[in-house]
């Protein structure tokens, strides 16, 4: 599907209703995290990733992992501290920069949840006079080594180590453009993030935000088997019409909506990988049989991406937003 120019006519901004404490021992929350609705549905039962189930709201249809009773080290990883998914490619990321060219070149682009900086090393073919800095996330043992590794290779201008809401007073009016690469997706409060971004960033710079949309028709045929239920770090999913009225009440401007450039090569090809996966729990080569299945499942996908792009069987939405007021 073409970029789309965001309507002026956004729908008004319904901010979440305060939410009851979670009863003691429960696997899920009381109530969505988006929009404060206690009418819930069990999504996807069991994910690969240790933890509690994922939950849908039948109300906004935010998509979000519930708190487990005993949470594990891999059930709630850190916020800023996951991996990003690898499959992006290098043209991909260059993509993702061309993107902001229309809005002027940046002096300063601040990556959230940068990792190893695969982003900021492709985007400054694309933006040669940018300084490119990066939030690695995290605390303790080895948390920001990713950073460091990026800074010490020249990838990164400036690395910030800590979240995003805890930099952002430090940060202030900093920033023509921030980016956050499915960066929502794994963080504990998707709103707090993007109010830190907002404070972050100067007066008429730009947020780039790209996400998984569960209201996508991939993630209605392929149901538990869609690849993003199953990614390590996966807190939240949001939809896209969401994350564009919550912008607009935080003071964003949408200027730019585009699903056929995000879209991700996740299909079928993704699902086989997830069954057999659930087949096989224990670690050890696959069989032939599953090999082919796997080889088949991604060419399948490598074929049925383009369509896909051009079709509402786009996964994945690219939002870009302007800083104009203050937050409300």
């Amino acid at each position: 599907m073409p970029p789309q120019q965001a309507s002026a006519a956004e729908p008004a901004a319904i901010g979440p209703r305060p939410l009851p404490p979670a009863a003691p021992g429960t696997a899920t929350r009381p109530a969505c995290p988006w929009c404060g609705s206690t009418s819930l549905r069990t999504k996807v039962r069991a994910t690969l990733v240790p933890g509690s189930p994922l939950e849908e709201c039948r109300d906004c249809a935010h998509v979000f992992r519930g708190p487990t009773p005993t949470p594990t080290p891999d059930a709630t990883p850190a916020a800023g501290h996951c991996a990003r998914p690898a499959a992006r490619s290098d043209r991909a990321h260059r993509a993702a920069a061309r993107a902001l060219l229309p809005f002027g070149e940046p002096e300063s682009w601040l990556d959230v949840g940068t990792g190893t900086a695969r982003f900021p090393a492709a985007a400054r073919s694309v933006h040669p006079y940018t300084a490119f800095d990066g939030v690695d996330g995290g605390h303790g043992a080895g948390a920001g080594a990713d950073g460091a590794r990026a800074l010490a290779d020249g990838l990164l201008d400036e690395v910030h180590r800590g979240t995003l809401v805890e930099l952002a007073p430090h940060l202030a009016g900093r920033y023509d453009v921030l980016s956050m690469f499915r960066h929502l997706e794994r963080v504990p409060d998707p709103r707090a993030e993007l109010r830190a971004g907002h404070r972050a960033l100067r007066p008429g710079g730009h947020l780039l935000v790209e996400g998984s949309d569960p209201l996508s028709r991939s993630a209605a045929l392929l149901g538990r088997w869609w690849a993003p239920y199953h990614r390590p770090g996966t807190r939240h999913l949001i939809p896209e019409a969401n994350l564009r009225r919550e912008l607009r009440a935080l003071g964003y401007t949408v200027v730019l909506v585009d699903r056929r450039a995000a879209h991700q090569s996740a299909g079928p090809g993704a699902a086989v990988t997830l069954l057999l996966s659930r087949r096989r729990p224990t670690a050890g080569a696959p069989s032939g049989a599953a090999r082919t299945l796997l080889a088949l499942g991604r060419a399948l996908d490598r074929v049925l991406a383009p369509v896909a792009a051009r079709t509402r069987f786009t996964n994945s939405y690219r939002v870009i937003a302007r800083r104009d007021a203050a937050p409300g």
